[in-house]
């Protein structure tokens, strides 16, 4: 499994993929989220950090099977 995220001024976006037999990656889930008032004036790290824990709380049921 391969984890991505990306933030942009006002979104989130993140990715779930596997790698198949064939070495190829598929995309498992994608998820884009709006950012609020608050979290909009967070410094980068802080919004990819931000990123990373929801991504983890979304996907932790997929993520704790492999």
């Amino acid at each position: 499994m391969k984890v991505k995220v990306n933030v942009l001024d006002y979104i989130m976006e993140e990715v779930l993929s596997m790698k198949c037999e064939n070495g190829r990656w598929r995309l498992v889930m994608f998820l884009s989220k709006s950012l609020n008032k608050i979290e909009r004036n967070y410094e980068i790290y802080d919004k990819e950090m931000l990123a990373v824990i929801k991504e983890l709380e979304n996907w932790r049921h997929l993520l704790e099977d492999t």
